[in-house]
């Protein structure tokens, strides 16, 4: 059985700066009617930057949590930005590190139940200080710490972001 649906129509409720929300009509496999709500988003680029002083991980207040969390340096893509590169200015503006070279990793589908954001990641190979320079209205901080420590952080649940975890989680 194929297991494809069928957009029928496009309806989008709202368009926002950060994202878009439709509630689609579809057509299941079955060839039943069904709705889908969708949250457009233009994806996300992070960087898993590991220096001689440990992980890179800024801590920040997420409001749709209502708390401060850990995670590795990312940010969203600008519309046509290469993810490469927009994972090059976040770890720039957020630690004020310069990736020398970045590899990819992975792409990750945060929630694909009802989203089409994808998240691509990138390791820093070389990294060297410079200086931070954050966007309007973002507040965080850097802080650095060593490999098992962040593993340590995942298992206990202080770290509780897929991108980080995915990240330090990945085969080397």
């Amino acid at each position: 059985m194929k297991f494809h649906e069928e957009t029928l129509s496009k309806n989008y409720v709202y368009r926002g700066k950060i994202l878009n929300l439709r509630c689609d009509d579809a057509r299941r496999p079955d060839g039943k009617p069904c709705k889908r709500e969708i949250v457009e988003h233009s994806g996300g680029a992070a960087v898993l930057a590991e220096t001689e002083r440990g992980i890179a991980l800024v801590k920040q207040f997420r409001y749709a949590y209502g708390e401060e969390i850990y995670e590795i340096p990312a940010g969203k893509l600008n519309a046509g930005e290469d993810p490469m590169e927009a994972a090059r200015r976040e770890l720039k503006e957020e630690t004020g590190l310069e990736a020398e070279k970045l590899t990819f990793l992975t792409v990750l589908y945060p929630s694909p139940g009802y989203t089409d954001e994808k998240i691509y990641i990138y390791r820093a190979e070389t990294a060297v200080c410079g200086e931070s320079k954050l966007d309007d209205g973002e507040f965080l901080d850097v802080e650095y710490f060593e490999r098992e420590r962040v593993v340590e952080m995942i298992k206990r649940g202080q770290i509780r972001d897929s991108k980080t975890i995915a990240a330090i989680l990945f085969p080397e």
